[in-house]
């Protein structure tokens, strides 16, 4: 109701309760009445009500350092370039290599939530049943269910039709440990909130839509035992068993994953290597590049990051020029693209080229961009 508020220049009369979660739209007043006599009397000049003040902010404990993380060079530019453009990662790799410690400093990288996204996320959790007080926070959301929870845990449902993971994610991060092992049904149907931001959740007695527009960051092992790579720890079924496993995850779903990279096992020895940049490091770029995107993307609603932007806006925006069209027809040519896979890598070479700081699309960006969308390969 804040929203549509704002949208529509209105004041917003709500319930007291909701006040202080209210006021965080700020562009309106927003008034917070104990009863209806209490509206009337505003109303007839009776006894006005106070505006409502905005809750307070509650962001946790701050999240992990990316300097914590030693080596893994590549793997830490892809999550910069995911936090930048919200473009979905899938990090494969065997046990140990890193990839829910990457994932866990994924928050610290991201810009903080402006006041409407913030309200937006806090009205998934206050339905969820999840905020207190009005307090509401900054901070962009980090959910990570398990991969035995339900399609209803994770899509939204129950006899309540209640928002599910994806929605609490809404402004965030939604992270999947061991992708291949949560059901396939409940895989499948990411495939729509992923490419929409929303979600229908329907039942019976209720058929509620919800926000869903996350960053998708997956892990998953080559294969079941993990060390695919490794022949003196893999199992008798290798190579086999890799492309099986991995096989669980559907092309469409594996299509909308912008990057995708292989995190190679950490040895003792990666333990001496120099700490890297912080994730405060790291941030100021990401906000130096979302900020080029703000600018870029202020005359098209619902467009805020390069992974919004439909087909024919990208074509205006990351054009490549003679040589990057011919870098990238090659690598369709033997990568087989979609079109959908050759809009994503459009994607990822616009944020990196704002990462560069680059007004237009380089054939470096369309290269880097490239590799990460080759194939696993079966056995390292």
């Amino acid at each position: 109701a804040a929203v549509a508020a704002a949208d529509g220049d209105r004041a917003l009369i709500c319930p007291r309760a909701c006040g202080a979660e209210a006021a965080w739209i700020e562009q309106v007043p927003v008034l917070a009445a104990d009863t209806l006599r209490a509206v009337v009397d505003h109303l007839t000049d009776r006894a006005p009500i106070v505006p409502a003040r905005p809750g307070q902010v509650v962001d946790g404990p701050q999240p992990p350092c990316l300097s914590d993380v030693r080596g893994q060079e590549r793997a830490k530019r892809a999550l910069e370039i995911a936090a930048a453009g919200r473009h979905h990662l899938l990090m494969v790799g065997p046990p140990g290599a890193g990839k829910s410690m990457l994932s866990a400093r994924l928050p610290g990288l991201m810009p903080p939530l402006t006041a409407r996204e913030a309200l937006e996320t806090s009205m998934v959790h206050s339905v969820a049943g999840l905020l207190k007080n009005g307090q509401i926070s900054r901070r962009a959301p980090f959910q990570s269910p398990h991969h035995t929870a339900s399609s209803p845990a994770i899509v939204g449902g129950g006899p309540k039709a209640k928002p599910g993971e994806i929605s609490l994610a809404h402004n965030g991060v939604l992270f999947l440990d061991e992708l291949p092992e949560f059901d396939r049904k409940v895989l499948e149907s990411l495939r729509q909130p992923v490419e929409t931001g929303e979600v229908f959740v329907s039942r019976a007695n209720a058929h509620i839509r919800y926000p869903s527009r996350f960053l998708l960051i997956a892990a998953a092992n080559p294969c079941r035992c993990g060390y695919l790579a490794d022949p003196g720890r893999a199992c008798s079924r290798a190579p086999v068993c890799g492309d099986s496993y991995l096989g669980k995850i559907s092309g469409p779903l594996m299509d909308r994953f912008d990057l995708r990279l292989e995190v190679p096992g950490v040895s003792l020895t990666d333990q001496d290597l120099p700490a890297g940049d912080t994730s405060a490091t790291v941030a100021a770029r990401v906000a130096a590049a979302r900020a080029i995107q703000a600018k870029r993307f202020r005359d098209h609603p619902g467009v805020t990051v390069n992974a919004d932007a439909p087909p024919p806006l990208l074509d205006a925006i990351a054009a490549p020029d003679a040589d990057g069209r011919a870098l990238i027809l090659k690598a369709s040519e033997r990568l087989g693209l979609t079109a959908r896979g050759y809009h994503r890598i459009l994607r990822s070479a616009r944020t990196i080229a704002d990462l560069d700081g680059s007004d237009h699309v380089l054939t470096r960006h369309l290269a880097e961009a490239i590799s990460y969308r080759l194939p696993f390969v079966a056995g390292g």
